[in-house]
């Protein structure tokens, strides 16, 4: 099949499209496809995840505006089915890959659920069809690992037996259906034609612009546009720290520097988590490993990895104040996802932070409304505690009665890594308040 005969079938809605990897990228990306008019087989090595997809219910636990309806939607209407079996997707015109790309210990990306989608899909991939790595990878990732691979396995060759894009997807947890259809994306292919067909594709389900060039292109801007974002949020960090020591309050001062034209000062916090930031800068600097020095963007993955700690040494503070030690304090953390109103707790910075609390034997106690494992009342959870220390800035966290949380604790301390409260409504409250970047005297 050539791609004028490709971009036919998906005018005309005809092209089958398979979708590796259901989780928060695959499934609304999915469901939005079929939703389009597409049939859509997606494919899952989680038995359970299948299972609950095709019953027409959404695995994704935490606040995803219209997923749940869509999934029963497109389910329903059967227009998506999930499966194990990589036979299934051997139909597919089009193939888009979403699955986990991670960095090691080292920095260094590990590849080995995209190796092994490859090799899965190899076996399988029929001639004519376009397969797209909708993961963030490092640039020339699909040049130098994704096409080879895929010319061994299925013994054919790359832009004349099929064709391959790479067009990272431009999502977060809590605004994954609206960020697929609003976002610009970049159509990175292969050959020229290669990418206005996957324009063609993506212009039934994306209503911003979509941009062709060559595969490396779309690889650089997505690792380049979240080092660019962790690299603000460390100099935000900074100036927090900043202020807490010269006396400042960061959100006065933030505010402020911002009324200037083109300035613009993110928000400080206890950390950056999830499955992009806290990989994205060591993608893009490996991809230059031993060519170039990229300093800036290492330096501030230093930094947003401090935060947690910093959260501990606001903590040891307080109840140094409160004349309590840290060993056998207990320390209520509210929130363990590492987006507010999400259950994605992928590099959380709440791991680390509760890992260090614990080795320094204070009795740990997590608060999460959206994660399973840590559902219960917010009340029975902090009572008797010595600390309130809030991670996240999930909405349930925002309305809680700080008189009422002060009544339920042993010791009166709250440690705020989101500023989700004042320090004057701590005070109101009777609370020592500790706050990310609040250089205030503590009552």
């Amino acid at each position: 099949m050539s791609l004028v005969e490709l971009q036919n079938k998906i005018e005309r809605r005809q092209a089958v499209i398979g979708v590796i990897g259901l989780g928060y990228v695959g499934l609304p990306v999915a469901c939005a496809f079929a939703e389009a008019g597409f049939s859509v087989i997606g494919l899952d090595i989680k038995p359970h995840r299948v299972a609950t997809i095709n019953a027409g219910c959404n695995p994704i636990e935490g606040d995803e505006p219209g997923l749940a309806e869509l999934v029963a939607k497109v389910i329903g209407a059967g227009r998506l089915r999930a499966t194990t079996d990589y036979h299934e997707i051997a139909q597919a015109d089009v193939i888009l890959i979403d699955v986990e790309t991670p960095v090691n210990r080292k920095h260094e990306p590990n590849y080995a659920a995209l190796k092994s989608a490859c090799r899965s899909l190899g076996v399988v991939l029929k001639n004519g069809a376009l397969v797209i790595v909708e993961s963030t990878t490092a640039p020339s990732t699909a040049d130098r690992l994704v096409r080879p691979l895929l010319e061994e396995i299925a013994g054919k060759q790359a832009n004349v037996d099929f064709y391959l894009g790479a067009c990272p997807e431009r999502v977060m947890p809590g605004k994954l259906l609206a960020n697929l259809r609003a976002m610009s994306r970049v159509c990175g292919g292969g050959t020229p034609e290669t990418a206005e067909t996957m324009i063609t594709l993506y212009r039934t389900i994306v209503q911003a612009d979509l941009d062709p060039a060559d595969c490396v292109t779309a690889e650089l801007v997505k690792t380049a546009e979240n080092a660019y974002r962790d690299v603000n949020i460390a100099f935000a960090n900074e100036l927090a720290l900043a202020c807490e020591v010269t006396g400042g309050d960061f959100a006065q001062v933030r505010n402020l520097v911002n009324k200037s034209p083109g300035r613009n000062v993110l928000m400080a916090g206890a950390g950056v988590g999830g499955h992009c930031l806290p990989k994205d800068s060591w993608l893009l600097a490996h991809s230059v490993s031993g060519r170039a020095l990229l300093r800036l963007m290492s330096a501030a993955r230093a930094v947003n990895n401090y935060m947690p700690q910093h959260m501990v040494n606001l903590t040891t503070q307080a109840l140094r104040q409160a004349r309590r030690k840290m060993a056998g304090a207990r320390v209520a953390v509210l929130g363990y996802a590492y987006l507010e109103n999400s259950d994605d707790t992928r590099n959380s910075p709440s791991l680390p932070l509760a890992q260090r609390l614990r080795e320094l034997n204070a009795r740990v106690v997590i608060h999460d409304p959206y994660v399973a494992e840590y559902r219960r009342e917010v009340f029975e959870c902090v009572k008797g505690c010595d600390v309130i220390l809030v991670m996240v800035a999930h909405r349930e966290y925002k309305t809680l009665n700080l008189a009422a949380l002060k009544s339920a604790l042993r010791t009166p301390i709250l440690i705020d890594g989101r500023r989700v409260f004042s320090p004057a409504q701590a005070k109101a409250a009777g609370l020592i308040y500790y706050g990310i970047g609040w250089g205030g005297k503590p009552d």
